[in-house]
């Protein structure tokens, strides 16, 4: 927690000048500009290549310049919301709620099926020469084990696992001989499964499971020790003064996406899942993340980021 409070630290300080926005005649930005987490390695080519798709579409339908900004990591994300230097951005569960604090953005959209949000589940897994075989065998030795969140700003790759751990009476932070953060839910995935990593705290439907169907891994790779409860799908967001009009057009491009064009829809929509037919955005508020907000102020070292 203290790695992700230094993070937001940094990317502030460099964030910390806005630029002036070219503005048309509603007071918007002449060129809209979306930031998107692309993960690290071959999944970050992959989400740009589909993100350009969808990049043309809104420029056709809103004639108006769309800009691509492929982070890294959530906290580019969020600060490129805060400093108006993106206006639309995708955002996990946690990095939403930490991003919501300031009250300059709104969720609009999340994916869905007939008319309920997706969900997914964090995983905390092993590798098969960890040792480990349960829980109860991770607690007794984990003053020996190396363990690895995903972005520290991730819900199922940091958020989940660390509030569990915690309830179990395990410290993240100090009960283990190793903690990192790989950057993504793959990198960490990698990193167990090969070996160099004894725990890790991912996803199951966006890590292992995509890394067994792309063959990069095999299911006899790992053991899951533990599975969370559902956690509800990740939002797009927009920030509020964006002039109205033009955020409800946006709104409705996202809603009639899978039906206006397939294409563009299923390019970034089947990185992550397995049936984009049955798939559609729908449209949220932000009360669908309460939940993953009481998590987050349960945990003490979070709270250190109301301010930011």
């Amino acid at each position: 927690m203290r790695k992700l409070l230094y993070s937001f630290f940094l990317i502030t300080l460099a964030f910390a000048c806005t630029s002036n926005v070219n503005k048309d005649k509603n007071g918007d930005p002449n060129t809209l500009t979306i930031a998107v987490f692309g993960g690290s390695g071959d999944n970050n080519g992959s989400v740009k290549k589909a993100m350009e798709q969808f990049k043309n579409y809104l420029e056709k339908k809103l004639d108006k310049k769309i800009k691509l900004y492929i982070t890294t990591d959530y906290t580019s994300v969020i600060e490129a919301l805060h400093a108006n230097k993106a206006q639309i951005g995708y955002l996990s569960p946690f990095s939403y709620v930490l991003a919501a604090q300031k009250k300059d953005i709104t969720p609009i959209v999340a994916i869905g099926a007939n008319g309920k949000p997706s969900i997914y589940h964090s995983i905390i897994f092993t590798n098969n020469q960890s040792g480990i075989i349960d829980i109860e065998s991770l607690k007794k030795n984990a003053a020996h084990l190396s363990l690895s969140f995903s972005d520290p700003a991730s819900t199922s790759g940091h958020l989940i696992p660390f509030a569990y751990l915690q309830s179990i009476g395990l410290n993240p932070d100090k009960n283990f001989k190793q903690i990192v953060f790989s950057g993504s839910h793959a990198a960490t995935v990698l990193a167990v499964t090969s070996h160099k990593i004894d725990i890790g705290c991912s996803t199951k439907e966006y890590g292992t499971d995509i890394l067994v169907r792309k063959g990069l891994i095999q299911k006899n790779d790992f053991t899951i020790l533990w599975e969370s409860d559902p956690i509800v799908a990740s939002p797009v967001v927009i920030r509020k003064d964006v002039n109205k009009q033009l955020a409800d057009k946006i709104k409705l491009l996202y809603l009639n996406l899978h039906r206006d064009d397939s294409t563009v829809f299923n390019a970034y929509i089947k990185l992550y899942h397995t049936n984009p037919r049955e798939l559609a955005y729908m449209s949220i508020d932000d009360s669908l993340y309460n939940g993953v907000r009481k998590i987050a102020n349960s945990i003490k070292d979070v709270e250190l980021l109301k301010n930011h």
